[in-house]
């Protein structure tokens, strides 16, 4: 297999998945659709904040983790790997809420209530689909196909769902707001950003730390999503208050 190929494939399995959630979701906004440019804005933004994100974390596993595996330090120093799992999460979520923030929150066609939720999904997806093209392409890369088939799919059900129900979180507090004022709205952000670390950092440490805790942290995430859907329907049946 030639390095094009393998980059080629490897970017089909990371893009083919996340564009299925992306779908759904726009399916969702049919009534009165986003304009395709904002879309795919906010998908280029969460793209973009991936290498960003590297950069940053790179920082943190030097200065904070020391080059350590959190897996390590789980049972040597938990205090750190939580703090590291943390900052870690952070600078995910608060980058792909400026991806979206960006991409269409800002803007004049963020004109109802649900609209935020969309660019947040969608910048969340731009990051999984860059984030699932660059775990897949290693395996592909040393010829490990099955390994690289059974991490797209692992990342299909778990990281990429991950990312949907934490930026989908920030999206609905956003929402909820929607009519608030200013002073209100920002709140709101705050704390939907906090959830969504929270959330986030809760999922990585099940997962590193592997056994039933996976199990735990795959359910709690399905769970998100189902809570997320239902709260979904309840957005879109908030109106302008009558003055």
């Amino acid at each position: 297999m030639t390095t094009t190929t393998t980059i080629f494939l490897s970017f089909l399995a990371g893009f083919i998945p996340a564009l299925i959630w992306l779908f759904y979701f726009l399916w969702q906004d049919k009534k009165n659709p986003e304009p395709g440019w904002r879309i795919f804005s906010s998908f280029v933004y969460g793209m973009l904040a991936v290498p960003v994100a590297i950069a940053f974390q790179y920082l943190v596993n030097t200065f904070v983790l020391q080059d350590q595996a959190i897996s390590s330090l789980f049972y040597t120093d938990y205090f750190i790997a939580i703090t590291g799992l943390f900052l870690w999460a952070s600078i995910e979520e608060i980058l792909k809420y400026i991806a979206a923030h960006k991409g269409g929150i800002s803007k004049k066609s963020n004109d109802e209530p649900i609209d935020p939720i969309i660019y947040m999904v969608t910048a969340a997806i731009g990051f999984s689909a860059l984030e699932n093209t660059l775990f897949i392409l290693n395996p592909l890369l040393h010829g490990e196909t099955y390994t690289a088939l059974l991490t797209g799919n692992m990342r299909f059900i778990g990281s990429s769902l991950l990312h949907i129900v934490s930026s989908a979180i920030i999206g609905l507090f956003i929402a909820f707001s929607y009519y608030k004022t200013d002073k209100i709205k920002k709140i709101y952000v705050f704390y939907g950003i906090f959830l969504s670390i929270v959330l986030h950092t809760m999922f990585n440490s099940f997962i590193i730390r592997g056994d039933n805790f996976t199990l735990i942290g795959f359910i709690t995430v399905w769970i998100s999503i189902i809570a997320i859907i239902m709260l979904f329907e309840k957005v879109k049946r908030i109106y302008k208050p009558l003055k």
